[in-house]
């Protein structure tokens, strides 16, 4: 399944290059690793929001790695409620009840540790789909004239997704990095790929990203 999904998108995304519907943003010169919302409750395949992820957490722990070596800051984003009645969490509460299984305090909001967060990363927590609306990340960024984001963790069709469309909005370019992105569903993961290359970001590989980041090492 993956292969043929990794496939379909490279024929899609050759097909709209050729037509000139899309084109390439490129790397920055100042990077930041931004994965979001590889919690418990994403990733524990008991849990009703979660999927298998050992891939993906696999990769993103080697982002982190890469990105930590050339002096690159990592955040990882968390979604935790405080409220009893999930009063924080708003409409999307009543729209999705498995939301409950993000209160703060709980196993649900841990970081999965495969993900590979060390002490020196930053930790951003929301209560959206974006790592951005309600949070200080933008501030984050800017304050260490970040360029460009790295962009891992899930849902790719949910949170992934509407961070990567804020992203582009504040000026960034976000690099969605398509081994280190999953969602539970294959269908609507192809389809956030080809639509955020379309129009919010660049879909690149880990080996791309580790290029980039080698060669900013050396310059």
């Amino acid at each position: 399944m993956t292969h043929d999904i990794e496939r379909r998108l490279d024929d899609a995304l050759a097909e709209m290059h050729a037509r000139g519907l899309t084109r390439l943003l490129g790397f920055g010169e100042r990077p930041a690793l931004v994965a979001v919302d590889f919690t418990r409750a994403f990733t524990d395949p008991q849990m009703p929001l979660a999927a298998d992820f050992s891939a993906e957490l696999e990769q993103t722990a080697r982002l982190a790695r890469a990105a930590r070596a050339g002096g690159s800051p990592v955040y990882f984003t968390v979604t935790a409620y405080d409220e009893p009645d999930l009063a924080d969490a708003g409409v999307w509460a009543e729209k999705v009840p498995a939301t409950t299984t993000l209160r703060s305090g709980t196993a649900g909001v841990e970081l999965d540790p495969r993900g590979g967060r060390e002490p020196g990363d930053g930790v951003v927590l929301k209560k959206y789909a974006s790592a951005f609306f309600g949070t200080d990340l933008a501030t984050r960024l800017t304050s260490r004239r970040v360029d460009t984001i790295l962009l891992a963790g899930c849902t790719t069709s949910g949170c992934v997704r509407a961070t990567a469309v804020d992203g582009l909005q504040h000026g960034f370019r976000v690099m969605v990095v398509r081994e280190a992105v999953g969602d539970r569903n294959p269908d609507a993961h192809l389809q956030s790929l080809l639509d955020m290359q379309t129009k919010y970001a660049d879909i690149v590989t880990v080996a791309q990203v580790e290029d980039y980041l080698g060669a900013l090492v050396g310059a």
